[in-house]
């Protein structure tokens, strides 16, 4: 089973998002075959009486490979029990990496998820960017996110697991076709990619590439992120969008549009975004008391308001002031 980016992976600290599924077992297995050194880590929701069942399996592979493995029990209820999943499972993830200092969280996605992925932003209304917005690496804050398995079809993934007779657990929810993504997983894009799978995989690469040529470019200072300004508002809420990715957060249509309302301010609570004349910027927010000395320097190399938190605790000052004059802003 052919596997993407594994030169990101084989002299860095990795985490593995791991759930006892078909698609996190073989690419375990995958990784071990290659010696890719990885730790572990599992969320039990504690929906189903077969979740301890999972996680037992997950420490059985821990204690047999020598990985350490990290697991975080929660109870999540509906309305909107994937979302919330999705939020708590990447705050556990996240909590890890920078507690414990990993390079990559690797992640079990594979061909079929990034076309089902592709019909539920078409089905909701979206450009290239958003309908391939699964890369095998990202960028996040303080970390990448590496989906080794990005072009597997999923077919694949079930041979590789015979071949090997590697065990695996079946979430039964994932048959409930009143969830959006399994009817569109059962009724479109699984027998489209077992049908259609070379062709589809030369057109998503085509497409990502589309999506390089096209978008504009972000630099970063630290976890300052910041791009020309297009002084175009929908190009504006499509660089605030991706910049806020990077950092870890998915913008919803709502907050877009009131980025692009303010111009400078602090959304969610936790990014701080400023729109300058020449250049538009998004960083984590930080809120601290800064002496009077300080504030006056801020003012002085006119970095926006929100952003001086962040600014001055990262001492960033004179870096940010320097571009801001380059940028005439």
């Amino acid at each position: 089973m052919e596997l993407c980016a594994l030169e990101y992976l084989q002299h860095a600290k990795n985490l593995l998002a791991f759930s006892a599924g078909s698609d996190s077992s073989a690419l375990f297995f995958a990784l071990v075959e290659r010696n890719i050194p990885f730790d572990l880590a599992i969320v039990d929701y504690g929906l189903r009486p077969q979740s301890k069942e999972e996680v037992a399996y997950a420490r059985k592979l821990a204690d047999r490979y020598e990985k350490r493995i990290y697991i975080h029990e929660t109870h999540i209820k509906p309305p909107r029990f994937e979302e919330k999943a999705r939020k708590e499972r990447y705050r556990f993830f996240e909590s890890i990496i920078h507690a414990h200092g990993y390079d990559n969280l690797i992640t079990a996605h594979q061909l079929n998820d990034q076309f089902e992925w592709l019909l539920m932003r078409m089905a909701k209304g979206a450009g290239v960017v958003e309908m391939v917005g699964m890369d095998v690496v990202s960028q996040r804050e303080g970390y990448r996110l590496v989906r080794p398995m990005l072009y597997v079809p999923k077919e694949r993934i079930y041979a590789y697991l015979h071949e090997h007779n590697i065990r695996y657990f079946e979430d039964s929810t994932n048959y409930d076709e009143t969830i959006e993504r399994n009817f569109i997983r059962h009724n479109f894009s699984d027998p489209f990619v077992k049908r259609f799978a070379p062709g589809l995989i030369k057109s998503l690469h085509y497409l990502h590439e589309d999506k390089r040529l096209l978008v504009h470019h972000i630099a970063a200072i630290e976890e300052l992120h910041y791009a020309p300004n297009p002084h175009d508002s929908y190009a504006i809420k499509r660089i605030f969008d991706r910049m806020a990715k990077r950092l870890g957060y998915l913008l919803s249509t709502k907050q877009k549009e009131e980025i692009l309302r303010q111009g400078a301010g602090v959304v969610a609570g936790r990014l701080a975004f400023a729109v300058t004349k020449h250049t538009i910027f998004m960083a984590p927010f930080v809120q601290t008391k800064l002496p009077k000395s300080e504030r006056e320097k801020l003012r002085r190399l006119k970095i926006p308001p929100p952003l001086r938190g962040y600014v001055a605790t990262k001492r960033l000052e004179e870096r940010v002031g320097t571009l801001l004059k380059q940028n005439l802003s």
